[in-house]
């Protein structure tokens, strides 16, 4: 049994799941932060839930009491409910990292993106950055995490080759190293008992982006059709988005474009293979 008692914040998300069951298959007393009674049905045997919204600092008064770590995978890829990354990824964690402070938690871990740090330009990361900073500043014992992207944000790929062609920005020939949710969830607590203050987290296979477009086809058994359009359409879509949609609209989409416009290769971990996941759900679109 682990003496260490965790609080786990965006719990309900694709990373957060699995860093809760990796938690307590390690033996910690785990808390986790929801936004609703309805939302307790998503866990097993978790020892303690808090109802709070991040967003409201007074609904998450002493949700770290008596915690030793803190794991926040707190963010928002899509802005919703008039919520924005500045609400959310900056403010939302701050908060959090204000009770932490009062209640003098030991250490908190705060999972940002692989990159963040160079692409503060782009809106998603202009909050998260931020965060990342007041944490740094603020005394306590950190770790960031900086994730390549995750086995599910590569189902774009899959969606384009379900019609049979997948299109391309560029030559195709940039690399990047996804990871998969449990392989990450492993990664973060490791990192946590080590003491690391920071490091880029990536899968154990490295693709080009012509090779992830061959894994899609080569799931939904398509020949091989890979269009490559020029770069500067790339930049020309940025442009139209930034001028005539709203950050809720552009942001994801702003950073999808220029993640893709170079390498993103992070330290390689892991066991689980994109090809698997690719054929699963392949295997569950089929079947829906």
């Amino acid at each position: 049994m682990n003496s260490k008692k965790v609080l786990v914040a965006g719990a309900t998300g694709y990373l957060g799941q699995y860093l809760v069951r990796e938690l307590k298959n390690r033996g910690f007393w785990v808390r986790v932060l929801i936004r609703k009674e309805a939302q307790k049905s998503k866990f097993q045997d978790v020892d303690d839930f808090f109802i709070g919204q991040i967003t409201e600092p007074n609904s998450i008064k002493g949700i770290t009491k008596n915690i030793d770590w803190v794991f926040s995978t707190i963010g928002i890829t899509r802005q919703k409910d008039g919520m924005t990354y500045m609400d959310v990824d900056y403010q939302g964690n701050s908060n959090l990292l204000n009770d932490a402070l009062k209640n003098k938690v030991e250490a908190f871990q705060y999972i940002s993106a692989i990159n963040g740090e160079k692409l503060r330009n782009l809106k998603i990361f202009e909050a998260k950055e931020r965060f990342v900073d007041e944490l740094k500043d603020s005394g306590i014992n950190y770790c960031v995490l900086r994730p390549n992207g995750f086995f599910s944000d590569m189902k774009d790929f899959l969606n384009m080759a379900k019609a049979g062609r997948v299109y391309l920005f560029g030559d195709g020939n940039l690399k990047l190293n996804p990871i998969h949710g449990k392989d990450l969830a492993k990664v973060c607590i490791d990192k946590m008992i080590s003491g690391i203050e920071e490091e880029t987290v990536g899968g154990i296979d490295i693709f080009t982006q012509n090779e992830l477009a061959e894994l899609a086809l080569k799931a939904w058994q398509k020949p091989v059709k890979i269009s490559h359009l020029p770069d500067w359409t790339r930049r020309f879509t940025i442009g139209l988005l930034r001028t005539f949609t709203s950050s809720k609209t552009y942001g994801p989409i702003e950073f999808f474009l220029t993640a893709m416009a170079f390498d993103n290769i992070a330290k390689q971990y892991g066991t689980n293979r994109l090809e698997d996941f690719f054929n699963l759900e392949v295997k569950r679109m089929k079947e829906k």
